[in-house]
């Protein structure tokens, strides 16, 4: 066989050099997408919260440390830990940054324009100043609205009514420094006389001021209390349920979780559900399309729960027709 002359010899080293980068580089697994979670919640109150992601993704096609990566911060409860949480995320490049709350947005608007931010919002985006329009957002921030107009405060009005005939006046529990609470105020006014209520406002800015605050709400001569949907109130739900029951005071709530922990009553969205509607959200932002075009959602899911034994607990007898309504009954 004749001898390879040293030209050839080079030539096919020289192109075997050339082709062995590409050959590695059509090996190497293609970079999994990074999703960002600042939850106000604690590790344990949002593991249900991260399997409804979870599922929402796997409908898309995404599978936690398969073809994406989750990264999650929890404040546990603690707002004011939200924006240094949220800075960590920003640090880690991530595609697309999940912050569900108002409070938590906001600390990740303030240090992101660029990366794209999905929320969970009870507030107007537009009046809160993080969208131009709920349609066409302008923006790095969507997301899903859980709250929408006076039909949902008018409807647990009426619920509340419902099951507490004789109130006729509602204490409202908020928190100034959260924007949901002086939200939901402005829907107020038109259900409650709708009903033949008159309702007042108690503001609770921290922890502490719960326990004095429900005991000013019988002193003043309150029937029955509405709780506004912030991380606060929420955090202490467990305490928030309890004072309401040792005081023997008929509480709607907005979340199922408060009924779960003990309180009496509750309609609204499904977080669960939100996270997981979310999902596609970020399969369209993986996808290509800005956050500046796609329009904020409306909550797709609403519950109606019930705790029995809270209600036998402060005297309530709940109709039978009220309880086939419900999705969610504890006796």
């Amino acid at each position: 066989m004749p001898s390879m002359r040293r030209h050839e010899f080079i030539t096919l080293l020289g192109g075997a050099a050339a082709a062995w980068p590409l050959t590695v580089r059509a090996q190497q697994p293609a970079r999994r997408p990074l999703i960002g979670v600042l939850s106000p919640a604690s590790t344990a109150t949002a593991a249900v919260y991260m399997e409804g992601l979870r599922a929402g993704l796997r409908d898309f096609g995404y599978v936690d440390d398969h073809n994406i990566w989750l990264e999650v911060r929890y404040a546990e409860g603690v707002p004011a830990r939200l924006p240094s949480l949220a800075a960590e995320l920003v640090d880690l490049k991530p595609d697309v940054i999940i912050a569900g709350s108002a409070v938590g947005i906001s600390a990740a608007h303030r240090v992101t324009q660029t990366i794209p931010l999905i929320t969970f919002l009870v507030e107007d985006p537009v009046a809160l100043g993080l969208a131009k329009s709920i349609a066409r957002p302008g923006g790095n921030i969507t997301g899903i609205v859980t709250f929408g107009d006076d039909a949902l405060v008018g409807k647990q009005l009426a619920l509340l009514k419902e099951v507490v005939p004789d109130m006729s006046r509602l204490a409202v529990l908020v928190n100034p420094g959260d924007p949901g609470g002086t939200f939901v105020l402005r829907f107020m006014p038109e259900p409650a006389r709708a009903l033949g209520v008159t309702f007042h406002v108690f503001e609770v800015q921290a922890a502490d001021e719960l326990e004095a605050t429900f005991t000013r709400t019988v002193r003043d001569g309150m029937h029955a209390l509405f709780i506004t949907q912030n991380p606060l109130f929420f955090s202490r739900r467990n305490e928030v349920a309890e004072l309401a029951m040792r005081l023997r005071l008929p509480t709607i709530y907005g979340y199922r979780e408060f009924v779960q922990s003990g309180g009496l009553l509750s309609y609204g969205s499904s977080l669960p559900g939100a996270y997981r509607q979310s999902a596609r959200l970020i399969d369209k932002i993986l996808k290509g399309t800005s956050p500046a075009d796609l329009p904020f959602e409306l909550a797709t899911r609403f519950e109606l729960a019930i705790n029995l034994k809270t209600a036998k607990a402060i005297g309530l007898s709940i109709p039978e027709s009220f309880l086939l309504r419900a999705d969610e009954v504890i006796d």
